[in-house]
């Protein structure tokens, strides 16, 4: 390593001249490929493991741009985005893999002090408990992705740069082959979707096979997972946060911090009846729908959770499944949804619906999908609604009238 870094740039580069140009690469992304590599050495990567993870790689991924501008947890509405990832299914999905890796996630919760219900639904909020893994149109090619974002887009670039060094050193020390380090758009990888840097921080081998593999051993992803948190606050024994019932007037108290007995004291309950468990515990006070909607008052947990992803709802969608995983009930309180539109059981029993009828031959999840929303168009041209595509309670109506 020593001698790669006393090359002058130009031998450097030089040194990954072999990497092939196809008849129809982008030349400017392949000059990107090349004119990385001393700055991918200088960090320990040989150019064998460079040319190695670029062989097959001509250009960038157009995908990765299309998926770089749509962020879902900053862009839906907060009752959409858990509606999607807190369900009858999700949670049906949750309990199964509870009892099929019981022994596993006692062993980790034992270890780590991380409550196995929250790594089940971090598994479920990344992977689908793994089902994106079998998925392959919706994965990338990790360094191709990575080199993608770093190349064109540059709110990313430095992001990109950072991580597709990590994720070259993956590769070099040999925890996955190329053909195997595939990811979403960002380079998130493995059943739990750790980015490379985080990998290389948390990457754990629970299995004791010798070998990290965050791809293909749900083990060593969910101790990855689990030591992540652990490192960065996890207070085993305590819960992310509660729901609250917001007094009138108590919506100017968002975002401060006081211990939960002064929170009672203010007026804030739990909607089930039940007391705080630890009144001297601190929490913060979030209305992620604005002072019209349910209230939640977050412990140092949630913000745990956010180490995973920054987004107050994904932190939300976590706790939250995670509590319906483990039986303590779900929301007590409706979200401010637009008048006709459905909630979460009325989206479940649309699809069940259109699927007696004939029309939509799909898992029933509470998804709208392209599937969904091309069964909703031919009922509503049937029935002479405006085929938009998009479910609603008129159309829910008239399938309940339907025999």
């Amino acid at each position: 390593m020593t001698r790669i870094r006393r090359l002058p740039a130009i031998a450097i580069a030089m040194m990954v001249a072999c990497l092939p140009l196809e008849a129809h690469a982008d030349a400017g992304f392949r000059k990107w490929v090349r004119d990385f590599y001393p700055t991918a050495a200088a960090s320990g990567i040989t150019a064998t493991t460079y040319n190695r993870a670029f062989a097959k790689v001509s250009e960038p991924d157009p995908e990765v741009l299309q998926k770089a501008g749509y962020q879902p947890e900053f862009k839906s509405e907060v009752w959409d985005y858990l509606d999607s990832r807190v369900n009858p299914y999700t949670v049906k999905i949750g309990r199964e893999m509870l009892a099929k890796h019981g022994r596993t996630l006692n062993a980790i919760e034992k270890h780590f002090g991380v409550d196995k219900h929250i790594l089940l639904a971090i598994w479920s909020m990344e992977s689908n408990y793994g089902a994106v893994l079998e998925k392959d149109e919706r994965l990338h090619y990790v360094p191709q992705a990575l080199a993608t974002l770093a190349y064109a887009d540059p709110k990313r670039a430095g992001f990109a740069r950072k991580q597709l060094i990590a994720a070259l050193k993956i590769l070099q020390n040999g925890d996955v082959s190329p053909k195997e380090m595939t990811g979403s758009w960002a380079g998130a990888m493995g059943h739990t979707q750790f980015i490379p840097t985080s990998y290389l921080l948390y990457a754990v081998d629970a299995d004791g096979n010798g070998h990290k593999d965050i791809w293909n051993s749900i083990p060593d992803a969910l101790a990855t997972s689990a030591n992540l948190l652990a490192k960065n606050g996890w207070n085993t024994g305590k819960t992310w946060g509660y729901e609250a019932v917001v007094p009138h007037g108590g919506g100017k108290y968002a975002g401060k911090t006081m211990t939960l007995r002064q929170w009672q004291q203010l007026g804030f309950v739990r909607p089930n009846g039940k007391g705080f468990s630890s009144p001297g515990d601190r929490a913060q006070l979030k209305l992620l729908a604005g002072s019209n909607g349910p209230g939640f008052l977050m412990t140092s947990n949630f913000f745990t959770i956010k180490k995973y992803n920054a987004a107050d709802t994904y932190a939300l969608a976590v706790g939250l499944l995670a509590d319906e995983i483990a039986g303590y009930g779900g929301m007590q309180q409706k979200w401010p949804r637009p008048n006709g539109t459905l909630d979460i059981k009325e989206k479940f029993e649309l699809q069940t619906r259109m699927k007696a009828l004939g029309y939509y031959d799909g898992e029933v999840d509470g998804n709208f999908g392209s599937g969904s929303k091309a069964a909703i168009s031919a009922i509503q041209q049937r029935i002479g609604m405006q085929a938009n595509g998009e479910p609603s309670k008129p159309l829910l109506d008239v399938l309940r009238r339907h025999r």
